[in-house]
């Protein structure tokens, strides 16, 4: 057989042979787009309890031909909506992406997850648009997605909620829209870009002739409408970027926070509540639509969870003689204060505050009266293990040789970030709840280890994913590695995940 010389193809032709023959070498098979949803506050047993309800072109069709995992849990404490919608995203809990709590305290100050006061308003001119994801420490399904197409996939968070639009799309996401409800429309902040898009500015134009949406926060009720305008944007947002028509696959990250602001105030029972999740499904079911017609149906991968579940309200598990209070954490905090003036004679409150069962102490203030920070937590150990309804209270620096059920002491661990999380980890008895903090008297919260804040909906759907359910243990960490691996990408830096692996296709 005679052999052709390198040396006499042209050089330019010789390029394109090596580039094509590399490019199909390492080329990997990968949907058009990548849908993240997240449902705020909604508990895994909805599935069914709305099954008969759901659209058979809404929630019904994943379930009906996607895959469940059917006992996906929560991995850490405290369960709360920026560390559930980061940890989706991430693959790891706040002791490495560092998001532990909507609110928090960051060396001695008080902050908000996504507060960010370097960055200006993008749409209205209010301060709503003032927030970035400069304190995620983590990269997440975006992030690597993006850098793994060299930048060319476009990724996009879109949620009613800041944190839920900007902490699921990442640190290098092209774009993130959250509603300003004070003016009734859309924004960004100047971390994304200086002018809204063309097709924000006609969402928001449309939203403009929406009377009912100027009373949203004043009437709860109306809260249904936050989840179409969520759609509505997502729906624009997938059109005007052509998501999931260029070479690279792109991403949309799509939050409705409207199930948990009705749950906060009329709880897991009642018409509201259910007029929520019929609402929820008609936007489902629209945006479906809008895949099939934008990027063909299975030429999409899109899963569906929620970032917490939560509790039955308080009132109506006593009617039902099933236990359960309200937890009076202000209270405590007077008596906690008190308990360690008398027994270390201090003048000054050492307690900064308790925020989702996580007791943050006033370090500056402990060290201004030469108080031992030991003492002080020990002093406030005894107390809070003391108090009512109070299973376990526990110094986080010596969570290891404590008396936690491993359980607990690994989600404990999990949800620790040492600059980030507070002092003392505080469980309470089940169905006791933080009341006054984001509920009313019929409504309800979240923030605890038990399954009705940590068992959790997770839905997988569309290209190459078969139809099916497990119920093996899986977690809310696990979701990150498992799109990363059917998308060949590497998983995100600091994933502590595993990827599910039976529910794809053969």
């Amino acid at each position: 057989m005679k052999r052709i010389s390198v040396s006499i193809i042209p050089r330019g032709l010789l390029f394109i042979i090596f580039s094509l023959f590399f490019s199909s070498a390492g080329a990997q098979e990968r949907p058009k787009l990548v849908v993240g949803i997240v449902v705020d506050q909604m508990r895994w047993d909805y599935l069914w309890r709305y099954y008969d309800k759901w659209d058979e072109s809404g929630m019904k069709r994943l379930l009906d031909e996607g895959y469940s995992c059917n006992n996906c849990l929560i991995n850490y404490v405290p369960t709360v909506t920026s560390i559930g919608h980061t940890s989706a995203y991430t693959g790891t809990t706040p002791a490495f992406h560092g998001i532990c709590g909507n609110n928090f305290y960051l060396d001695g100050r008080a902050v908000g997850c996504v507060n960010d006061t370097t960055v200006q308003t993008v749409g209205s001119d209010t301060q709503k648009g003032q927030s970035s994801p400069h304190r995620l420490l983590a990269t997440t399904i975006g992030d690597q997605l993006r850098l793994h197409t060299d930048f060319r996939s476009k990724v996009i968070g879109v949620s009613f909620k800041d944190r839920a639009a900007i902490l699921p799309a990442g640190r290098s996401a092209n774009a993130a829209y959250w509603l300003d409800n004070k003016r009734g429309c859309f924004v960004t902040s100047t971390y994304y870009m200086q002018e809204l898009p063309d097709y924000a500015k006609e969402v928001n134009a449309q939203m403009a002739k929406n009377k009912e949406l100027k009373k949203v926060g004043s009437d709860v009720a109306l809260y249904p409408i936050c989840g179409h305008l969520t759609t509505d944007m997502a729906i624009a947002a997938m059109k005007g970027e052509n998501l999931g028509r260029g070479e690279a696959t792109d991403m949309l990250c799509v939050s409705y926070s409207q199930t948990d602001a009705i749950g906060h105030k009329w709880s897991t029972r009642g018409e509201h509540t259910d007029g929520a999740y019929m609402g929820l499904d008609e936007d489902l079911k629209r945006l479906l639509a809008a895949l099939d017609e934008q990027v063909g149906h299975g030429n999409y991968l899109l899963f569906l969870t929620a970032d917490h579940g939560a509790a039955h309200n308080w009132k109506y598990m006593q009617d039902h003689r099933l236990g359960g209070g309200k937890w009076l954490y202000a209270d405590l905090i007077k008596q906690g204060e008190a308990y360690v003036t008398e027994m270390l004679g201090n003048s000054k409150p050492v307690i900064n505050d308790i925020l989702d069962f996580r007791v943050y102490l006033n370090h500056q203030a402990i060290i201004d009266q030469d108080l031992d920070v030991d003492a002080v937590k020990g002093c406030l150990v005894d107390f809070f293990s003391q108090a009512p309804h109070v299973v376990f209270a526990v110094d986080y620096k010596y969570l290891r040789t404590s008396s936690l059920p491993e359980r607990l002491l690994n989600m404990a661990a999990m949800g620790y970030h040492p600059r980030r999380s507070g002092d003392i980890l505080i469980i309470t008895e089940p169905n006791y709840y933080m009341f006054g903090q984001w509920s009313s008297p019929v409504g309800t919260t979240h923030g605890s280890w038990n399954p009705y804040d940590a068992h959790i909906p997770l839905l997988f759907y569309g290209w190459h994913v078969q139809h099916g359910e497990t119920s093996r243990e899986v977690h809310i960490t696990d979701i990150a590695p498992t799109v990363c691996q059917m998308l060949h990408i590497q998983q995100p830096n600091a994933c502590t995940g595993e990827a599910i692996l039976e529910l794809r296709d053969k």
